[in-house]
């Protein structure tokens, strides 16, 4: 669905505050929570100023970090995307990605994505996201398959489970817990 369990949103927020990125990509931004989330708590005081005793938000053109997205199903955007994001894709992640230059961001995150893919997709969808980010890649997926499909957003459909030995030897070696869905980090 488009939004997140809400057991692991602290979580991810904290290791996005703690990795600091100028640049981000959310794959699958759903309604935009991460990004909204990654903006407020990112660019923090940076949002707004002060003059003449009074406070006002600052233009996007004065705002440290860039935060950009990738959703498939248009229906999703929202006045949140506009307000959050610098840019939003709209399309399919595994079109979309490859177009993307090596290390463009520091930090990519794909939360609640990756059962959406077949094994072999998502094993691409992994290098991907690996080869665009400079610094930091956050996954999270559930620990056991929930049967789910969505006539209306095939997007939605779950079509694997993860296991989090496969997510290490692909290189994620940080795991962050929780105990619905694997959250790792490389």
């Amino acid at each position: 669905m488009p939004f997140s369990q809400s057991s692991q949103i602290t979580s991810i927020v904290r290791y996005i505050e703690k990795i600091n990125p100028a640049s981000l990509l959310d794959v699958g931004t759903g309604m935009g929570q991460y990004g909204f989330l990654s903006r407020i708590n990112l660019e923090n005081v940076n949002l707004f100023k002060i003059e003449d005793g009074r406070g006002f938000q600052r233009p996007k053109r004065e705002w440290r970090v860039r935060i950009d997205g990738i959703e498939g199903f248009r229906e999703y955007i929202t006045p949140v995307h506009e307000w959050c994001y610098d840019d939003i894709m709209i399309g399919d992640a595994r079109r979309l990605l490859p177009s993307i230059p090596d290390d463009t961001y520091e930090m990519v995150i794909a939360v609640d994505i990756l059962e959406h893919f077949t094994k072999q997709d998502g094993f691409e969808f992994l290098n991907q996201i690996r080869r665009i980010a400079s610094r930091s890649v956050l996954v999270s997926t559930p620990k056991s398959f929930v049967a789910q499909e969505v006539e209306a957003n095939p997007y939605e459909n779950h079509r694997s489970v993860w296991g989090l030995d496969e997510l290490q030897r692909y290189g994620f070696d940080t795991v962050i817990d929780n105990d619905e869905s694997w959250i790792v980090c490389s």
